[in-house]
């Protein structure tokens, strides 16, 4: 591959590559700021740089200037807590962390960082060994635990961005507005990479622009006026946005514009959410990937469109089901886990998600390995299949299901209508478990309920970066409301 910036920006250098409120750069300014950006971090000697800054087009110079510089880049989502940020920085060896204010750190004002609005506070660290080729790290976890960083290369990189480039030329997108933060994995290859390779533009206003408040307060209201004003071709959102988006648009007394692709990857989302949001007149397509195989791997397009299915392989991906039903994939695997000597695959990697391959070669997902629930009566159930169940209902936010050596499934519920009256709430959430257990064999219906204390969230330590609910930081939240609940009568719970 040539240098990344010139393989990322090729063709045309005045065509539009970045976007923003009074912003538009050129591919030939972004790749004049890219080169000032990357040689002051070379004049500077940084070897691992950290940036906790918001979206915006700061953000993407950052990144291209580390990779272009050979800079290992770290980084750091806004909902790390300041005991997960030092644990980062230590791990990896971060020796300079780029903000606005140069503050981030506690280390100082630093310096302005020249080619971008940012300064650069430098730290002290002590080197630690990366797999060679490492240019990011990209920590997964987002728990109250340790994160854990995956180490990706430039040509695992490149390669997953070709891929979705080439599966979405068909489509023609010209502009994508970036709605996740860029910090995951999914936005950064998916939602930078692959429309600037593609030669589109990219859109990146601050993530409270397009209706995100800290790590999980989402306003679709909000979200809807981006598309409205800067009306992309695209966008990616997680399970839980476009539901709350699907439910705006479809009170809307009028037809409101949306982006000829929504596509939705983090979590499940199943095929009657796929559904409403398209009624909506969202052109919905639902994916999958996994940060460890450089983020998305499948997803279902245009003419090639089975709802309910995660879609078929992208062009730089493989898939097979192995033992027991695990995903394997093969294709741009991570380098290995920072800190996890010979942990780099070696072939097909298993996912530890489940599931299986139709005829026409969609992959169905069934939940994950580690999740397995097996119910007192021996019944095997995937929690992840009763959660989409639920979550398809509009009055459920989020649900996370439990019932290990249970002879009752049980689920943690957070409503769609938090602020509504609790008693209203509960009503709602009640009928909704009802309708989904109506979809669902009698063995995996939910008999028993609570409402969760708040949204699975990040910055709380009960979700993922991507949305995925954290198992065991919810059911340690929740622990004596559960007890409770499975000390009541079933009359008590589920009306």
């Amino acid at each position: 591959m040539s240098a990344p910036i010139d393989w990322l920006l090729r063709g045309d250098p005045a065509r539009d590559a970045l976007r923003a409120e009074g912003i538009r750069l050129t591919a030939g300014e972004l790749a004049a700021r890219v080169r000032q950006a990357a040689a002051a971090l070379q004049g500077q000697g940084v070897r691992v740089l950290a940036t906790l800054v918001d979206n915006g087009p700061d953000w993407a110079v950052a990144d291209l200037a580390a990779w272009h510089a050979g800079v290992i880049h770290v980084p750091l989502p806004s909902f790390f807590t300041g005991e997960q940020r030092a644990h980062v920085l230590a791990a990896a060896g971060v020796d300079a962390v780029a903000s606005v204010d140069g503050t981030a750190t506690g280390a100082g004002t630093g310096v302005a960082w020249v080619g971008t609005g940012l300064r650069l506070a430098r730290i002290e660290a002590l080197p630690v060994a990366m797999p060679p080729g490492t240019v990011k790290v990209s920590f997964t976890s987002g728990s109250t635990g340790r994160p854990k960083g995956a180490c990706l290369s430039g040509a695992a990189l490149a390669r997953v961005a070709e891929g979705v480039a080439t599966a979405l030329a068909p489509i023609g997108i010209q502009r994508h507005l970036a709605v996740l933060p860029l910090p995951v994995l999914l936005e950064n290859i998916a939602g930078l990479y692959a429309p600037l390779v593609a030669g589109a533009a990219v859109v990146l206003p601050p993530l409270a622009a397009v209706g995100l408040q800290g790590s999980s307060r989402f306003d679709p209201r909000t979200l809807q006026g981006a598309v409205a004003t800067w009306q992309p071709d695209s966008v990616i959102v997680l399970p839980q946005m476009l539901r709350a988006w699907a439910g705006v648009r479809a009170a809307a007394a009028e037809t409101l514009p949306g982006p000829r692709l929504v596509a939705v990857g983090g979590a499940a989302v199943g095929a009657t959410t796929i559904a409403a949001a398209r009624a909506t007149g969202l052109a919905a397509y639902e994916g999958y990937g996994l940060t460890e195989c450089g983020s998305v791997q499948t997803l279902n397009l245009p003419g090639a469109d089975r709802p309910g299915s995660a879609g078929r392989p992208l062009p730089h991906a493989s898939v097979r089901i192995g033992a027991g039903g695990e995903v394997e994939v093969l294709g741009a695997p991570m380098l290995g886990y920072l800190g996890v000597p010979d942990a780099a695959p070696a072939g097909w990697w298993a996912t530890g998600d489940l599931g299986r391959l139709d005829e026409d070669g969609f992959l169905h997902l069934s939940g994950r390995r580690g999740n397995l629930l097996i119910t007192a009566f021996g019944r095997n159930v995937s929690p992840e299949w009763v959660e989409t169940a639920l979550q398809s209902q509009p009055a459920i936010a989020q649900a996370v299901v439990f019932g290990e050596a249970r002879p009752e499934l049980l689920a943690v519920l957070w409503p769609s209508r938090p602020d509504a009256p609790a008693d209203t709430c509960a009503v709602a959430l009640a009928a909704a478990v009802e309708q989904a257990n109506a979809t669902l064999p009698d063995y995996a219906r939910v008999r028993r309920w609570v409402r969760a204390e708040r949204g699975f969230d990040p910055g709380f330590g009960t979700a993922t970066p991507n949305g995925r609910p954290l198992r065991g930081a919810i059911e340690s939240l929740h622990r004596a409301a559960i007890a409770a609940a499975y000390d009541r009568s079933i009359d008590d719970v589920v009306s």
